[in-house]
């Protein structure tokens, strides 16, 4: 049964997802409040017929008698979203007036518990609308979220400047170390009280005004540039016609592009897409390079348009707005505002990790494209080397070099053999057992359902898994929940399903889906958040699970990539789908030693779009940009940013930052890398199963979640601070 949760976690995660979320963690936690309010009254405040049938046979407004809980994804239509949202956002006024005008003297529990444990039919509708916009949407969902977002954002303010809950904040944390609080109890405390602040509490009542005028404007353009995203990227197509244009293709593909193709109308021909299992395995294989031009041209212009997609004016107008909401709150910009609650701190220390990576990073890449341009130049290619060449003859490069096709590495990398490695993987660290469930409501076809069980055989919670590129799902991979882990005031531990979204190439025939290096690899990783989210053993819904600092969330993940490159662990899923012949070492030695190959495009491409992420975030108000491609290259220029490469997302389509929870904070994969790479080296030295790291690697990473610093923690772990020499050499960067 789903039970409790937080107002303020509910709404600010609401708004997280608003603007879609597209890191691989998440803030929700599940709610389910125990006051009595009746529907007729909520619905009344709302001006909801309650005797509407739609209204009435609602599933929001029902228990879920589900296995689990979990969602009853048959019965929910999208028409029960809106009247759900209404009641829900009601029910929360509700509830914050409730404890903010409390006569009694403010405690703990009348208090922070009490605003904790509020937010029940919120949370509920948040966790499955947010969820189901980003993995599969369609345009009533997009409306309704156009609709919602703003009074989300309305709402948080409305609870951030409620001046009399704020009142019974302060007065709590003015006698904090007089409570004779838990340390997670003291820390939900501070957390809550920075919260209000850094929400706009001492704000005077004209700048709260502006305030929320700025938030709503904030999260509409949010909305609208996510939506203008997915848009460029499921209208754009290269239709191909004839045989020569499928030049250098692998069957596998040809036959992918030709289904593509038949369901976009196009009956006996070859589409290309800028989908990520389209584009990339093109741009790798296509010998046409007049082709391979329009394809990269494709994607990376997407937003750049000047149609009614475009999103140049709209992120010159969140870079604006943001840096308005900064020098309200009494912060430089807006990059300074969230780096005070990161990690990092402030800007100036992520410059300095920046600054240590980008040199190494930008000569590396400078010797990779003197190596393609002479391989080129062998060939007799009277051509100079560009951007949409660098995957194509990097391939033939690792060819060359390590004698390692991918065409020939996929076979050995089956989904369904590499998802049993990531299983495997996580019972010899973990003691964690997978079995599927084929009974199990679920909200698309493509999606898989396992039961977590300990080693004793007790549930830990639910994993979904949903796989498959589609036009309804935005691209990237992530982990979300449906519920989160917390403690009810009962005392009864919610356990919680957790959901990993992919953008894998389908099957063709009766052909499983093959996976690329790449993409194994990526499952690695996003499973790595959703151990943080099923490990999780807190009390407080907003602390648990993934519940911590942008750039201390990836850490767990990147950890955890690490084993696919164990020779252990390959032999025990890596084997050809056909033959079931295990890979051989001799694959796995050249796999092994080509790990750092193309590291400075890599490290370079995601570099590129750090820097520029900070350079819109750090703009002060005052500071005019008109026009965004030009100030995108201005900041590319300063720092040398070679043209063969592009920023991993241009502006335009930098969802991360403008639509997402990353802004000012994509730094954040590589901040996090620095703790991953200095963590595995601990298994490294004790044993990549050493169960006693792992055990502590679970008490102080995995299911601590946000209950204390995340610093102290991870030196709890590791006995020091992490040492960024070991993700340089990671990359091959040093040596």
């Amino acid at each position: 049964m789903m039970k409790k949760l937080t107002v303020a976690a509910a709404v600010m995660s609401a708004l997280i997802a608003a603007g879609c979320s597209n890191d691989s963690s998440e803030q929700k936690s599940p709610v389910e409040s125990e006051k009595a309010q009746s529907i007729e009254s909520v619905d009344g405040a709302n001006g909801t017929d309650t005797k509407n049938d739609a209204t009435a046979s609602n599933p929001f407004f029902e228990e879920w008698d589900t296995p689990y809980g979990m969602p009853p994804f048959d019965q929910i239509k999208d028409e029960h979203f809106k009247p759900a949202f209404e009641r829900a956002i009601a029910e929360v006024r509700i509830e914050v007036d409730e404890v903010a005008n409390n006569p009694e003297e403010p405690t703990f529990a009348n208090t922070i518990e009490a605003m904790e444990y509020n937010g029940k039919l919120l949370n509920k509708v948040t966790n499955v609308f947010y969820n189901l916009t980003s993995a599969n949407t369609n345009p009533t969902l997009q409306a309704i979220s156009k609709e919602i977002g703003p009074q989300l954002s309305s709402l948080r303010d409305d609870v951030n400047l409620n001046e009399n809950l704020f009142k019974r904040v302060s007065a709590l944390y003015a006698k904090k170390d007089e409570l004779g609080l838990r340390s997670d109890q003291m820390r939900l405390l501070e957390d809550s009280y920075k919260s209000f602040v850094r929400g706009g509490a001492e704000l005077n009542d004209e700048q709260k005004q502006k305030l929320r005028e700025l938030n709503k404007k904030e999260t509409q353009l949010s909305l609208q540039f996510a939506e203008n995203v997915l848009a460029e990227t499921n209208n754009w197509e290269l239709v191909l016609d004839k045989e020569e244009d499928l030049a250098g293709l692998p069957q596998w593909f040809i036959d992918a592009s030709a289904k593509t193709a038949e369901e976009r109308g196009h009956e006996g021909k070859w589409v290309i897409t800028t989908h990520r299992p389209s584009k990339d395995p093109f741009l790798i294989n296509s010998t046409r390079r007049d082709l391979r031009e329009k394809v990269y041209s494709g994607y990376t212009n997407r937003g750049d348009n000047d149609n009614e997609y475009d999103n140049k004016n709209i992120a010159i107008e969140l870079a604006a707005l943001r840096a308005q909401k900064a020098d309200l709150m009494g912060y430089k910009s807006h990059a300074d505002f969230v780096l005070e609650e990161r990690t990092a701190k402030n800007a100036e220390n992520v410059s300095e990790l920046l600054d240590q990576v980008w040199p190494a990073a930008i000569k590396q890449a400078k010797a990779e494209v003197a190596a393609m341009q002479e391989m080129i130049n062998k060939e007799g290619g009277d051509f100079t080397f560009a951007a949409h060449d660098w995957r194509h003859y990097a391939e033939k490069i690792r060819k060359a070099k390590y004698s390692l096709n991918e065409e020939e590495i996929k076979p050995y990398f089956s989904l369904d053999s590499t998802l049993q490695g990531v299983f495997y993987t996580a019972n010899r660290l973990f003691g964690m057992n997978f079995e599927e469930r084929f009974d199990l409501p679920k909200y698309h076809e493509d999606v898989r359902t396992f039961e977590v069980k300990d080693e004793k055989g007790e549930l830990i919670g639910i994993y979904l898994a949903d796989f498959y590129v589609r036009d309804s799902k935005r691209g990237g991979a992530w982990m979300n929940s449906y519920r989160k882990q917390f403690v009810t005031e009962d005392g009864e531990f919610v356990k919680p399903i957790i959901v990993n979204v992919l953008n894998f190439p389908r099957p063709v025939g009766d052909e499983p889906a093959l996976l690329t290096f790449d993409q194994a690899s990526t499952l690695f990783h996003e499973f790595g958040h959703a151990t943080h989210g099923l490990l999780s053993d807190g009390v407080y819904p907003s602390q648990t699970g993934t519940s911590v600092p942008r750039d201390f969330v990836e850490f767990p993940s990147q950890v955890l990539e690490n084993w696919m490159l164990e020779p252990e662990v390959l032999g025990k899923f890596a084997k050809h789908y056909k033959t079931g012949e295990v890979i051989p070492q001799e694959m796995i030695d050249k796999i092994q030693a080509a790990s750092q190959f193309n590291q400075g495009f890599a490290t370079t491409e995601y570099m590129a779009a750090t820097l520029l992420d900070l350079a819109w975030h750090t703009q002060e108000v005052g500071d005019e940009i008109k026009d965004a491609d030009a100030f995108e290259k201005a900041v590319l220029d300063e720092v040398g940013l070679i043209p063969e490469i592009a920023p991993r997302y241009r502006t335009t389509y930098f969802s991360h930052i403008f639509s997402g929870g990353y802004s000012a904070g994509y730094y954040s994969y590589i901040w996090s890398e620095i703790f991953g790479a200095d963590a595995y080296q601990a298994f490294r030295e004790n044993g990549i199963f050493d169960k006693e790291t792992a055990d502590k690697f679970v008490e102080y990473i995995l299911s601590k979640g946000g209950t204390e610093d995340p610093l102290e923690l991870y030196k709890k772990f590791r006995g020091k601070e992490a040492d960024p020499k070991y993700l340089l050499k990671s990359r091959g960067l040093i040596d």
